[in-house]
């Protein structure tokens, strides 16, 4: 296969290149290829196994480096929220059935096309510190010179811990770990599930918090809301009060992460587009931090650092 005579689609922040065959995509990778091609195809194969739309595998050439993907086509629900006229409301109850289906797996281990066996990991504090710190070591080196770094760093390294240390639900269900509208499909058959290869076994609230608090995405505090409390009403038994800190703790360190990779982008792979994004990315830490005390440190160091001048 020539992949130079296909039509070359718009990539992703991973080290993918995906190219539309006649009837089917093609991805390409030779960088972490293990995680975008091998690990990628078997979390596909176990959401589809638990009736999750997912993108099957036609063929697979490893040596060379490509896979060989069903085609969903260009249809996500991100591109279908940018007509005024799409009921948003209509889709975020189709979207929070998805993850609901999602919350339900309980497949740890797949075998791949290479027939070896890939466990999903689970989401440690020791991960979620290791994202949230991808701020601390990209991010802050750009804006703040050498010699006042090293302080900031361990203040931030201190609220981090802290912060996850408050974390009140220990229970591990299935993650995808970037579920926001971008990576959701419109298919004939329902909503499709893409960019998979991440998922692991971690908190309840963090795929919630990536729907809603989405980078890509502005919304209103009306719709955040409503599609938090919708959760809500499907999970009733969680605790209201512990389960909404969880998700706020989740969200800020998510949104650190997500300026921490969106500045190593620009930085070291030269992919400067992603930096736009990073002032929504501010101001969703500021919206989820402001009024809980639990943020309290965390506040009284962006005054002090940033001055809030990043969060609008």
């Amino acid at each position: 296969m020539k992949l130079s005579k296909l039509k070359k689609l718009s990539g992703d922040a991973s080290f993918r290149n995906f190219y539309r065959g006649k009837n089917s995509i093609y991805v390409y990778c030779t960088k972490n290829k293990r995680s975008n091609l091998l690990y990628y195809d078997a979390i596909n194969k176990i959401l589809i196994k638990k009736k999750v739309i997912a993108p099957s595998l036609i063929s697979q050439n490893y040596a060379k480096n490509y896979l060989e993907i069903e085609d969903f086509g260009d249809l996500t629900v991100f591109k279908k929220f940018k007509k005024k006229s799409t009921n948003k409301k209509f889709y975020y109850k189709k979207i929070l059935d998805l993850l609901l289906k999602l919350k339900k797996i309980k497949i740890k281990n797949q075998k791949t096309f290479l027939k070896t066996n890939y466990k999903i990991p689970n989401y440690s504090s020791k991960m979620l510190l290791d994202e949230a710190n991808l701020f601390i070591d990209w991010y802050l080196p750009k804006y703040y010179k050498k010699k006042n770094i090293t302080n900031i760093k361990k203040k931030f390294k201190l609220i981090f811990i802290n912060l996850l240390e408050n974390i009140a639900y220990k229970e591990k269900v299935f993650v995808h770990r970037d579920f926001h509208i971008s990576n959701i499909m419109i298919t004939p058959n329902g909503l499709g599930l893409i960019d998979n290869q991440d998922a692991v076994y971690g908190h309840i609230a963090y795929d919630l918090a990536s729907l809603i608090d989405d980078v890509r995405f502005r919304s209103n505090i009306k719709i955040k809301n409503y599609i938090f409390n919708e959760f809500i009403n499907k999970n009733k038994d969680l605790n209201f009060k512990k389960f909404k800190q969880d998700f706020e703790i989740l969200s800020v360190l998510r949104n650190f992460k997500i300026i921490g990779i969106f500045t190593r982008l620009s930085v070291r792979d030269k992919k400067h587009k992603y930096l736009k994004l990073i002032p929504y990315a501010w101001q969703m830490i500021n919206n989820r931090s402001v009024n809980n005390p639990i943020f309290d440190d965390l506040n009284n160091l962006l005054s002090k650092y940033f001055h809030k001048k990043f969060e609008h």
